[in-house]
């Protein structure tokens, strides 16, 4: 099932692209052989040859993301976006209703008290750059924005495994303990009811 989202999704970026757009993705993706991107008149095309060579997968859009910025189409991140959103609706990997409490909790304290930290935090947390630049690009005037981003892609990158103790540590590694203890105290009044 999430293999069709998948190739939908890839489906209305290419529908997307112009000539000049395909033109200077074929450019960046050397990997592929001249001779074959030769044959390439559609994005489409040019994916399949990416999902052979496992270069993007359901799983793993790092690489598209990337070059869609690269040749400047960073509207189109929004596509991958609605498709990863749609992707962790799934009943395998959700996190039990407790600890998403638990991280609904922390994620409202850390957006009031985090502000420019944020991309340090993410790097704790393990987002990849690009993640972080489209994190940035997507939101670039709402810093609140940025960290429940910030926050929702963790999430989603670490699924059912997704737990407040590793939000806390992060903070802690920023050097913003303050913000970690009041998480950690808003999180004591929750078991306390």
């Amino acid at each position: 099932m999430e293999k069709r989202g998948f190739r939908a999704m890839l489906l209305a970026i290419s529908d997307k692209l112009t000539e000049d757009n395909l033109t200077s993705l074929k450019f960046l993706c050397t990997d592929i052989g001249k001779k074959r991107l030769e044959k390439i008149n559609k994005g489409i095309d040019l994916f399949e040859c990416m999902i052979e060579k496992t270069a993007i997968g359901p799983d793993n859009t790092e690489l598209l993301r990337e070059l869609l910025i690269q040749i400047g189409q960073r509207v189109l991140l929004e596509i991958i976006d609605a498709y990863e959103r749609g992707a962790t609706g799934g009943p395998a990997g959700v996190l039990d209703a407790k600890e998403r409490e638990k991280i609904n909790i922390a994620t409202e304290v850390i957006v009031e008290h985090l502000g420019r930290k944020w991309l340090q935090f993410g790097r704790k947390l393990g987002l990849k750059h690009t993640q972080l630049e489209g994190i940035q690009e997507k939101h670039n005037r709402d810093l609140e924005e940025q960290v429940r981003e910030l926050i929702r892609q963790w999430m989603k990158m670490k699924k059912e495994n997704a737990r407040v103790e590793d939000l806390i540590k992060a903070l802690r590694d920023c050097k913003q303990n303050l913000t970690a203890d009041l998480v950690e105290k808003n999180l004591k009044d929750l078991d306390a009811h």
